[in-house]
């Protein structure tokens, strides 16, 4: 069976396109693109070309791009190339060069697919980027999931040279006499990937030549492994969580069954990320004090009294915003404050207004989320009480706690928690002269 004949075989086995698809490809201008664009002119299939000018090797960046716009148009393959600022967007996101490359292309390629009506974003990853990838997982600790490697097909994206060797690769472009341009940087082993193709893999064809071969069948066991522990956790995991509004909810009585088995809460927790060494440390927490949070990398938990509660997390700033003598909107989090000095002395029942004795004001207002210590004299209770406790009083959890406006005055004194209680020693007074209100809305 000839290369082409092995594509059309395998895109049929796993389901990857159906006959009147449009396929947008994404092209580098290295082998395997050239090689996967080549293949598909020749299948017939409805296919563009997408190309990524990253800014990032000068002139061959161009000769890469160059390259590619040729060959789209000497088989009259409609093509499409944008040019990022690479090293801009990784300093503005403060991420690494390649997660920025590879944000910004698949926010591009979608961008197109959305646009332009194609089915299918096709990549052109091949056998090796697949073991090279089990590798890289195996190395960071990422469990059974991360061994199943790279999937032939996921949402839109389509990988349909998974099936290829890199070896095979080589052979096939000069068996075609196809172009293509190598990037310099895929050999540096300052890369951990280019490490374990380099260095690694290397040493374990010594040891089984046929190596690919037999890690490929090795990763399908792994798959399969995966696919039969999820058909005894998922039934568990849907009716221990419970979805409520923006978080999931467990109830400590249904999770209990389970809590003392550490590969157990591993699996069931998985969705959200949570590491073994976090789970161990819920284990220890679990029959103890209540109030303990969790992290993972984009997630909180809360072990509360009866439930634990899941939030993703929000990644906003915690900047203070200042409420001075001229202010009349300033913004925090979700919140707009609209203020407004005037001698109205009339009392408003809402908790989302207050109204300040502006002679007793220190400007700037500081608007902030609580801190650990703080405290005030809620108006219309008894004395000082720590910020922590009227939380709790009033059963607002550690989640919400941390979204909610504090108002202070220039002096440290909390005037206003905002939407909840105002300080008993700001109220207006008939003695009153001068009133500041504060408004604050969602909207």
């Amino acid at each position: 069976m000839n290369v082409l004949e092995r594509l059309k075989s395998y895109i049929e086995k796993e389901h990857l396109l159906m006959s009147h698809h449009k396929i947008l490809l994404t092209v580098s201008g290295g082998k395997d693109s050239m090689l996967m664009a080549h293949l598909f002119v020749k299948a017939g299939y409805d296919i563009a070309i997408a190309h990524c000018n990253f800014q990032l090797r000068g002139e061959d960046s161009e000769l890469d791009e160059a390259l590619v716009k040729k060959f789209a148009e000497d088989n009259c393959i409609p093509f499409f190339v944008s040019h990022f600022d690479t090293k801009g967007y990784a300093k503005e996101n403060q991420i690494s060069i390649q997660m920025a490359a590879r944000e910004l292309r698949y926010t591009w390629f979608e961008k197109l697919r959305h646009e332009l009506g194609f089915d299918r974003i096709a990549v052109a990853q091949h056998l090796n980027d697949h073991i090279e990838t089990v590798l890289l997982n195996l190395s960071r600790g990422t469990g059974l999931q991360g061994l199943q490697g790279i999937f032939p097909i996921r949402d839109r994206i389509i990988r349909p040279l998974l099936f290829l060797k890199a070896s095979e690769i080589e052979h096939y472009v000069k068996e075609y006499s196809i172009a293509y341009r190598d990037d310099q940087s895929n050999f540096s082993t300052k890369y951990a990937r280019n490490k374990i193709r380099i260095d690694i893999i290397p040493h374990f064809r010594k040891l089984q030549p046929d190596f690919e071969t037999i890690f490929d069948q090795n990763i399908t066991h792994f798959k399969e492994s995966y696919q039969l522990l999820q058909q005894f956790v998922e039934p568990i995991r849907k009716k221990i969580f419970l979805v409520a509004g923006d978080e999931w909810v467990v109830r400590k009585e249904d999770l209990e069954p389970y809590v003392d088995n550490l590969p157990l809460l591993y699996e069931l927790f998985s969705a959200f990320n949570f590491s073994k060494a976090v789970l161990s440390d819920l284990q220890q927490a679990w029959r103890k004090a209540s109030g303990r949070i969790f992290q993972s990398d984009c997630y909180h938990m809360l072990l509360d009294r009866n439930e634990l509660f899941i939030r993703e997390k929000e990644f906003v700033s915690h900047d203070e915003a200042l409420v001075t003598s001229e202010t009349s909107t300033v913004e925090w989090k979700l919140y707009c404050f609209h203020a407004e000095v005037s001698s109205d002395l009339a009392i408003v029942r809402s908790n989302a207004i207050v109204k300040l004795d502006y002679e007793l004001l220190v400007f700037p207002l500081t608007i902030r989320s609580w801190k650990v210590g703080d405290s005030f004299y809620p108006l219309g209770m008894n004395g000082r009480k720590k910020l922590s406790d009227f939380f709790i009083n009033k059963k607002i959890s550690l989640f919400e706690k941390e979204n909610i406006p504090i108002v202070v005055n220039g002096n440290g004194d909390i005037l206003w928690v905002a939407n909840y209680r105002m300080d008993n020693r700001y109220k207006i007074t008939s003695n009153t002269k001068k009133v500041l209100t504060l408004v604050c809305r969602t909207d």
